[in-house]
């Protein structure tokens, strides 16, 4: 197992520890990561006990159907938003139960940027039932990096959340 792998799965370990401390659940609803964040959080033996389920929405149409993003936000934000990570966050939340949520969507590579949008932003978006919080990051690499980091950065910021911290602070 690569190091980037290894703290990966390191941090999802973490991730269990803290959710069963908590006795609380958690989903994810994935774009760009294609599954990323599920596949690091079910690598952890018993995870059954606290990952409730993940959603891999990578078209529009699948964001709106299954975790009940606007329509019209797709015209208006575009998927790589802000409104469109947090809507995706509230759709996990409310079809799985799950008190805590992470949520992604970006232009992972190599193609599909733009000068407003360039390849490697990502935004990302955590609940924990009360509270929402979202970031914008830019990450630099080629696709598999881009989505890496973006694993990452969710993992860490479920973290933060779950210790009622900001996930945008540090």
């Amino acid at each position: 197992m690569s190091a980037n792998e290894q703290r990966l799965t390191s941090l999802a370990s973490e991730l269990g520890r803290q959710l069963l401390a908590t006795q609380a659940q958690v989903s994810t609803a994935e774009s760009c990561t294609g599954g990323g964040i599920a596949e690091a959080i079910t690598r952890i033996p018993g995870s059954s006990g606290w990952f409730e389920a993940g959603y891999i929405t990578y078209s529009n149409a699948q964001k709106t159907k299954q975790l009940n993003v606007p329509d019209a936000l797709f015209a208006t934000v575009g998927a790589v938003s802000r409104e469109v990570v947090e809507a995706m966050v509230r759709g996990a939340q409310a079809h799985s139960g799950a008190r805590f949520a992470v949520a992604v969507s970006g232009v992972a590579g190599p193609d599909g940027g733009s000068a407003d949008k360039p390849v490697g932003t990502v935004w990302l978006a955590w609940g924990d039932g009360e509270q929402l919080f979202s970031a914008r990051r830019q990450f630099a690499g080629d696709r598999s990096e881009v989505r890496r980091q973006t694993v990452e950065a969710a993992l860490q910021g479920l973290l933060r959340v779950i210790a009622q911290e900001n996930p945008n602070a540090g």
